[in-house]
């Protein structure tokens, strides 16, 4: 007792500092609002009326247009917009966004923001600040209710609530008049729009209209009305006043203004969409198609243990999965098969299917650790037939191993690109041709038992082809690193200049060899 006493004091302390004052918030229930209700959503179904139950898809495997589709679908919302996010980071394209938000609130568009807690660290009261529009709500999925005013505190109170903490909502959804929605795996931030002078994210997001839209709608209200989501004000001892929203919007106009002027070129790249809009002319390169909408139960993250299978995406596309015969194709930034994964992917390989798996190599990749949960894995994959492919650090022109220029989805080709090394973050596999998932879901335990995740799968060559083909641009010698077996032991063959090579060392520093080994030292596997 001596020892818990004092640290239940320091605890109460804890909570008195953490801001956590105002419990009693009303939480109001709320839904998608019907496409009917707006314009732009009768369009949409028009649109959609001969296509007798279809839904539209596009990819936008390219930054800008990434960029674009989402600034425009907050222009054309007349009635509602609805963003789900893991992870929001400050910056310029970040700026853009918030700035056409309010606009958007502003003509009486209703704005529901859902973001996952982490994203909020430090920064309750300024998210908090957006919310004093009347007609926008912010809330935060599976909060931090002890300590949350400074890094340390938040750190500890996570700690001793690890088991539910370290699940989080990795959910990537943004939903206009619940009739355009785009999925897939790309956070909000300048690394995932190609506006970050040293890193860019490669990914794959997913225009998708019509039906799908409204499956969509479902899965956020399930998020939204969850108990685990929060208004963000009820972690505010002081509400923010309609004064406070105004001086936040004075400081992002000056601040868009400063950008503009300091930084002209990147300014006007994501400012494309002002003076040459795109919706329309992709809104006519459609691709109509069958398709379902797959998402965890927001209920998966209170679960003992590993999630009862009901409450699992993975359940949801087991049919895909074990239906495949011909070809598996899958893009995942971080792979770390299990056991179960491993059986897996030996067992359709022993079955005749050709699988080709595209993730990051240990050079390339922003979480070390993770490769570490990888490794252990490579050489019984590579025993069973399965192609390994390890996409390289992709370098811009200021210096790296890469050669050339990239396929599209690796290098977009804007001003920033060229001084910007780019890391593998799409999200997708392809089942035998005819069918793509685009999602934010990761081939990781993470994804599988502690994270919420959601995802399109639709059933189409022609998607699927095109998704596939992406896959194989990255797969391509010049860009990445094939993985195989030589005499027991694994290589890794490129290509520089035309010139096929042989590398016996896996390429990386010694900071990230070190990470990598110390986490499959530690046994972090299960929480990668």
């Amino acid at each position: 007792m001596r020892i818990r006493q004092p640290l239940l004091a320091f605890l109460l302390l804890v909570s008195l500092l953490g801001g956590c004052t105002t419990l009693n918030v009303p939480r109001e229930p709320s839904q998608a609002l019907p496409a009917a209700d707006s314009a732009f959503g009768r369009s949409i179904q028009a649109q959609a009326a001969p296509h007798q139950g279809q839904s539209g898809f596009r990819l936008l495997s390219d930054s800008a247009e990434a960029f674009t589709a989402r600034a425009e679908l907050i222009r054309n919302a007349q009635s509602s917009l609805d963003l789900q996010y893991y992870i929001v980071h400050d910056g310029i394209s970040t700026r853009i966004l918030v700035s056409e938000l309010l606009n958007a609130a502003d003509r009486g568009v209703r704005v529901r923001i859902l973001l996952d807690d982490t994203t909020s660290d430090g920064l309750d009261r300024i998210i908090a600040t957006l919310a004093a529009h009347p007609k926008i709500q912010i809330r935060v999925f599976n909060p931090l209710h002890l300590g949350r005013s400074t890094v340390v505190t938040r750190t500890m109170g996570r700690f001793f609530n690890l088991s539910q903490q370290h699940r989080r909502m990795h959910n990537k959804l943004w939903l206009a008049d619940n009739s355009a929605a785009i999925v897939g795996g790309r956070n909000l931030g300048d690394e995932y729009f190609d506006a970050e002078p040293n890193l860019n994210f490669t990914d794959i997001d997913m225009l998708s209209v019509g039906p799908v839209a409204e499956q969509l709608g479902h899965s956020f209200d399930q998020y939204w009305n969850s108990a685990l989501s929060k208004p963000i004000e009820q972690f505010l001892s002081t509400k923010p006043t309609a004064r406070d929203l105004k001086n936040t919007r004075t400081r992002l106009d000056e601040s868009l203004e400063e950008t503009r002027k300091q930084n002209h070129a990147l300014y006007q790249q994501l400012m494309a969409y002002t003076t040459h809009p795109r919706l329309d002319v992709w809104r006519r390169e459609l691709i109509w198609a069958w398709n379902q909408a797959l998402w965890d139960a927001p209920s998966k993250v209170l679960s003992k243990g590993e999630p009862a299978p009901h409450l699992q995406l993975t359940t949801q596309l087991a049919p895909e999965l074990n239906g495949v015969s011909k070809e598996l194709i899958m893009v995942s930034p971080y792979i770390v098969p299990a056991q179960p994964g491993l059986v897996y992917l030996t067992d359709r390989a022993d079955a005749g299917v050709s699988i080709s798996l595209l993730t990051n190599s240990l050079e390339a990749t922003d979480v070390p650790a993770t490769h570490g949960g990888y490794e252990p894995y490579r050489k019984a994959l590579l025993e069973h037939g399965v192609q390994l492919f390890e996409l390289r650090r992709q370098p811009g022109d200021n210096g790296g191993s890469g050669s050339g220029s990239g396929p599209r989805l690796f290098h977009s080709g804007s001003s920033s690109s060229r001084s910007s090394d780019s890391s593998l973050h799409s999200k997708a596999m392809v089942f035998d041709r005819q069918k793509a998932f685009i999602g934010s879901f990761n081939f990781d335990p993470r994804s599988v038992l502690w994270n919420t995740e959601v995802g399109v799968l639709v059933d189409n060559p022609q998607l699927a082809e095109r998704v596939r083909e992406l896959a194989l641009e990255g797969m391509a010698p010049p860009l990445s690193y094939q993985a195989r077996l030589e005499k027991g032991q694994v290589v890794w063959v490129t290509e520089d200049d035309g010139k096929q090579h042989t590398l016996t060392k896996e390429p990386g520093s010694w900071w990230q060899h070190f990470n990598s080994w110390l986490s499959s030292m530690v046994g972090l596997e299960r929480m990668l």
